[in-house]
């Protein structure tokens, strides 16, 4: 296993340059101590933050993460104004969490609380997924779909509008308070803050009906609630991508530590190619005071310059390192400059790197990180879709459920027969209403009557139920002694659409004084 890779987990592992009296860590070059890095490491668990200068990059990961952040923040800013015809009985908004009225819905699904086993099904599948593109393609959730990458990047994009790029904003940030730089930052926080509130206001669409809410928050009459989850997700917003950044993804995120379960010598990561760029050389015109015309590294520090995480990818992997792969756009446009091959910096597995190392040329590419470890979590991620897809489209909407009468759980009549009371409840789980015939099956010479109700007593009772609602009422079910033969007599209720092919069934029981 190489080195640089096992103790990722335990901070950045320093590599020295040839040539400088230090050593190279990777296999089959001189191994370190592993237990005193790890040592060094839990004696130091938490830095002091040092402000992080990201320099503008041009690329097609930089243009992949901007497409990433563009669609990702109008999913989530949009979503909440899309409307869905369900009908004059439902909601109209697409996706809506209904707390009060205990619903999920999105577009043409929707969700009781019984079913919560779906938003199992998905989370279970989120996490599936996770481990197959982390254990395939490294951390790419974290550098390009993570909500702390997304907002980050845009928060980033705010600060090089109003105060330039990296050496500006080193610039402005030593600079002494002028007017200039009051109004740049003032300018700045103004914008980071609209955003912030933006964010948790589009969080609390998603709960109420966008458009009525709105209009409420405007007009200052909506729920304590609201306001306050609005405040806190706007702190939170502007603290973790304004100020926090790289922190929360190296101290308050348990996926770095996690990740490494995940990786193995098949995983596609970021990887600083030292076989081909050490011992590194001067820019062109330069020696540098190093050998010249050696490795393909300039050491011109862009690739550091570029990372959000402030880290030296040269360094080896690294727990701060997000995969956003922006030093690779970085390196492969100096490579370009100096006439030199890209990849210095590239995606790279473990076993195509030691295989360069080694001295034979292995290119990475798609069958270097497809193999039967992620067929088998894709097999897994599918299955579980499938099987929700599949009892989605087959489930009922309509469901029966009874309660026995307790105290007493019979009655003798004066005309000898003997009388149970229950709780029917039918849920009409469809936005319309709908009318239902609630029947007795399996207990001979059975007849209902409804609390309540003046109606003959029969075998069937006629039941309507609002769209979307539970109707619950008390039933009476009467039957003559001599027809009875045991003190517990099984039978069933049975509820089924008038007009329609859907039907629900419970089993109960009938008790009666025991039989001589």
């Amino acid at each position: 296993m190489c080195i640089r890779w096992a103790v990722a987990n335990s901070g950045p592992v320093r590599r020295r340059r040839p040539g400088s009296g230090m050593v190279t860590i990777h296999n089959s070059v001189e191994r370190v101590d592993v237990e005193a890095v790890n040592s060094k490491a839990r004696r130091k668990n938490y830095v002091a933050r040092v402000k992080i200068f990201p320099r503008r990059v041009a690329g097609r990961f930089r243009s992949l993460k901007w497409w990433v952040m563009g669609i990702t923040l109008a999913i989530y800013y949009v979503t909440p104004w899309l409307r869905w015809d369900r009908g004059p009985f439902a909601p109209d908004q697409a996706v809506l969490v209904d707390l009060a009225n205990r619903r999920f819905y999105f577009f043409f699904i929707e969700i009781w609380p019984q079913e919560f086993y779906y938003i199992a099904g998905l989370l279970i599948m989120a996490g599936i997924g996770l481990f197959l593109v982390t254990s395939t393609v490294g951390r790419a959730w974290c550098g390009y779909s993570c909500p702390q990458t997304v907002w980050v990047d845009l928060f980033l994009a705010v600060e090089r509008w109003i105060e330039g790029d990296r050496n500006a904003r080193i610039k402005l940030d030593k600079a002494a308070w002028s007017g200039e730089k009051i109004r740049k930052r003032l300018a700045k926080h103004a914008v980071w803050l609209v955003i912030a509130l933006l964010t948790g206001g589009a969080w609390i669409f998603y709960f109420a009906d966008a458009p009525a809410l709105l209009r409420s928050l405007v007009a200052f009459d909506a729920p304590l609630v609201a306001y306050s989850t609005v405040a806190i997700l706007t702190a939170t917003t502007y603290v973790f991508a304004g100020f926090m950044r790289e922190q929360v993804c190296t101290y308050m995120c348990p996926w770095p530590r996690i990740q490494a379960a995940m990786l193995d010598e098949d995983s596609l990561v970021v990887t600083y190619n030292d076989w081909r760029g050490e011992p590194r050389r001067g820019a062109p015109g330069g020696d540098g005071g190093r050998p010249a015309g050696q490795g393909d590294c300039i050491d011109c520090n862009l690739c550091v310059a570029v990372c959000p995480m402030g880290i030296d990818i040269r360094d080896g992997q690294q727990l701060e390192c997000i995969t956003c792969a922006l030093c690779i756009d970085a390196c492969d446009a100096v490579m370009a400059r100096t006439g030199k091959p890209k990849g210095l910096i590239s995606y790279a597995t473990l076993r195509d790197y030691n295989a360069n190392i080694q001295g034979v040329r292995a290119p990475t590419t798609w069958r270097s990180f497809v193999r039967p470890r992620t067929f088998v979590y894709f097999g897994l991620w599918a299955a579980i879709g499938l099987a929700m897809i599949y009892f989605l489209l087959a489930r009922d909407r309509l469901d029966i459920n009874v309660l026995h009468d307790r105290n007493p759980v019979f009655v003798k009549l004066s005309d000898g027969s003997i009388r149970n009371g229950y709780t029917v409840k039918i849920l009409n789980m469809v936005a319309k209403p709908r009318t239902f015939r609630l029947s007795v099956l399996g207990l001979p010479g059975a007849v209902m009557t409804r609390a309540g109700s003046d109606e003959a007593p029969g075998a069937q009772i006629t039941v309507s139920a609002a769209p979307d609602r539970l109707r619950a009422l008390k039933v009476y079910v009467k039957v003559a002694r001599g027809a009875l033969k045991a003190k517990t007599t099984p039978f069933t209720f049975t509820v089924s659409e008038i007009g329609g092919d859907e039907r629900a069934v419970y089993q109960a029981r009938f008790e009666a004084p025991e039989i001589p």
